[in-house]
């Protein structure tokens, strides 16, 4: 089936759009059907359930979520609203997380692997470990947490660790004894540990001595000084950090240890080896885990998840998206510091019995292959990662996949929404034509997916998340709420008409920012407790196209306003990987005094490609030619790499800094600082410093990256 060509005009569209809107050019891609030996096997066939978990059906439709898990009191209510927008699901009920993670598996699943982990260093050999010491482990850890350092259920710690087997551990012992956990990204620097640790209350701070990345050992123990001292400074004591080793018995930091602080958990296991720990049995309602959003400006958001509704949400979708089944041997290549290792690597496939890997380093150390590598040896059949690794690992080795023996059934994507050029080298070189692709949409704020193609049913279109989860009931909606109806080729705001168990609970700490943030946009009725009156607001643009499925655009705020016309910046990026030579591409806004902003661009090339002036024209031309003359970028900058955080995003916001002559500010914490310097000499020229005050617009451009 032929791509149909589907685009507004850009001048006409503009006179019609409310400030929510963004013209939208995008072209309908062929739809892939999931193979039919897939389907045989999958959790969910059933085309019922979309009338099953209809509004009508709500919110009662959810007590299929809660029954996956095992329950010490059955709850009374499956949906509570009376203090909307703060909604309570699965009241009356109490349970334990860790217990539904590790004790309810042991009887069948005890000595199958809970967890491999592969540390960056090619020469050490894969660890699994099994449920039984994985129990074991978490129970021994939990028993020090109590006993040796005084922590009951309530209290928080903070955990800065990196991808290693003992930052699930810690979080697995936290939930066993009703401790809210709040894990701070092993690349944040101490300073971000330290003020988060100070908005949650966490006299504890857990932390380790190093780890391996990109080919060196990393001295991590530094910012655990940072992280107290940042802490002290808001007013916050942290007198207990407990360090684990990474090599147990060699302590391996520059750093000293700090006499009455910090303490070796390696060492202090040892006087409680054979420890068990009961579960405490908590109130469906009581927090599991804090989890901060990422954005570089303002007090961080602590996103306070709920024990029932958050584990049944993501239990759920983690057997119907993802498909996993106890003999699955499943790898997401998240970082468990953010919200998808929480729901995908760790609470999600661990309460479904599936064996979960856990990778150190980085995708691309000590070349584009190792990933594979990993997945062959492994036998990994269930992919998940994101589209920045997707468009890294294309860019650097786009045959790598073809040397591989790679059996995936499924593969899912997740993090921004991912163009059809990248998706379509995912579905035909990496999954071969074989694997399902799930393009998953979701935030850290709604604990799960809430858009994505159902695996056994849907069909795939590449560039779209598809269509609602099931229960779930979202709208595209302009500034004055109307409906942008669906196939109009027009973009809102993405809302979501109704709660789910997934959804965060509050803000820690500043209910009135959790509702002023989420729900105030949309409500015309504050004192009402119908959750009709409100409406999620996710503070992302997406349009629908005539067949029910969603596109997603991006952050509302990452739109550039090209004299009237609201362009998205995943459109545009889009368009310049359709050509060929093109591997990476980052769209950021530039001053103009004749249109207000015009796009400038940033491309990185394929290896073994040179920069020339034909494919900067083929860049310009694919552009004009996707979206519009309206588009035509004032300038394309072909750079060696994009400056990027340790997760792998593109900083837009150092990009869109440099465009404009602005401070890029501080750069330290990117895994690549130094191209920052490089980029700035390439775009500005050697003698050039900031002289512009930064435009709000363009100031907070990609904050969230």
């Amino acid at each position: 089936m032929a791509r149909a060509t589907s685009r507004a005009d850009a001048l006409g569209e503009s006179s019609r759009l409310s400030e929510a809107e963004i013209a939208v050019h995008w072209r309908e891609e062929e739809l892939y059907a999931p193979p039919a030996e897939f389907v045989a096997q999958a959790n969910l066939t059933d085309p019922q359930v979309m009338e099953r978990f209809s509004l009508a059906h709500f919110p009662e439709c959810f007590r299929e979520f809660g029954e996956l898990l095992s329950w010490d009191r059955k709850w009374t209510t499956t949906f509570d609203s009376s203090r909307a927008p703060f909604y309570r699901w699965f009241v009356g009920g109490k349970l334990n997380a860790c217990y539904n993670c590790l004790d309810r598996n042991l009887e069948q699943y005890r000595n199958k692997a809970a967890l491999v982990f592969v540390g960056e260093p090619e020469e050490e050999p894969p660890v699994s470990i099994t449920y039984q010491e994985l129990f074991v482990r978490v129970n021994e850890l939990a028993a020090l947490l109590r006993d040796e350092v005084g922590l009951q259920a309530g209290d928080r710690v903070t955990v800065h660790l990196p991808m290693v087997p003992e930052l699930p551990i810690t979080m697995l012992a936290c939930a066993r004894l009703g401790v809210v956990h709040s894990v701070v990204f092993g690349g944040f620097s101490g300073e971000s540990a330290g003020r988060r640790a100070a908005d949650s209350g966490s006299r504890v701070l857990v932390s380790m001595d190093g780890y391996y990345r990109n080919g060196k050992f990393l001295d991590h123990r530094p910012a655990a000084d940072l992280a107290v001292a940042t802490a002290k400074s808001e007013g916050q004591t942290i007198d207990t950090v407990l360090l684990w080793q990474r090599h147990p018995g060699k302590y391996l930091s520059s750093a000293k240890l700090v006499e009455g602080r910090d303490r070796l958990v390696n060492d202090l296991l040892k006087k409680y080896r054979g420890r068990r720990v009961d579960p405490v049995s908590l109130p469906a309602e009581a927090p599991l885990f804090i989890m901060y959003t990422s954005g570089t400006t303002g007090r961080p958001k602590g996103c306070q998840h709920a024990v029932g509704g958050y584990l049944a949400y993501v239990t759920a979708t983690a057997k119907w998206i993802q498909d996993i089944h106890p003999t699955d041997v499943y790898w997401c290549t998240a970082d468990i510091g953010w919200i998808t290792g929480h729901s995908y690597i760790v609470y999600g496939p661990l309460a479904l019995a599936a064996t979960s890997v856990l990778y150190e380093g980085v995708p691309t150390y000590p070349d584009a292959g190792r990933l594979w590598r990993i997945a062959e040896r492994l036998g990994v059949n269930i992919f998940h990662t994101a589209p920045t690794a997707i468009r890294q690992l294309r860019r650097l080795g786009p045959d790598e996949p073809k040397k591989y023996d790679l059996r995936f059934k499924t593969m899912t994507t997740v993090g921004e929404p991912i163009e059809p050029e990248a998706w379509l080298w995912f579905y035909h070189t990496v999954g071969k034509g074989r694997a399902v692709v799930t393009d998953t949409w979701w935030q850290t704020e709604t604990g799960g997916v809430l858009c994505s193609t159902k695996p056994g049913i849907d069909r795939m279109k590449p560039g779209s998340t598809g269509p609602p989860l099931p229960g779930i009931f979202p709208a595209i909606m302009d500034e004055n709420g109307r409906e942008v109806p669906a196939g109009s080729n027009r973009a809102g705001n993405l809302v979501i008409r109704n709660p789910w168990p997934g959804l965060m609970s509050t803000i820690w700490g500043d209910a009135e920012r959790y509702k002023s943030t989420y729900f105030s946009k949309y409500n015309k009725r504050p004192n009402s407790k119908d959750w009709r009156d409100w409406p999620y607001f996710a503070g992302d643009g997406a349009m629908q196209a005539a067949d029910g499925y969603y596109r997603v655009l991006g952050r509302v705020d990452d739109v550039i306003n090209v004299a009237g016309h609201r362009l998205g910046t995943k459109e545009i990026e889009s368009a310049c990987l359709t050509v060929p030579e093109v591997a990476e591409a980052a769209v950021v806004p530039i001053a103009d005094e004749l249109k207000g902003r015009v796009p400038e661009l940033y491309v990185t090339l394929r290896p073994g490609v040179t920069v020339s002036a034909e494919i900067e024209r083929k860049v310009v031309h694919a552009v004009e030619t996707e979206i519009g003359k309206i588009a035509r970028p004032k300038a394309v900058h072909f750079v060696a790499d994009m400056p990027k955080t340790r997760s792998g995003k593109i900083m837009r916001r150092v990009l869109a800094a440099i465009s404009n002559t602005m401070e890029v500010g501080d750069v330290t914490t990117l895994a690549n600082p130094d191209v920052v310097e490089a980029i700035r000499v390439q775009v500005q020229g050697k003698g050039k410093v900031a002289t512009q005050a930064a435009p709000e617009d363009i100031a907070k451009f990609g904050e969230r990256d």
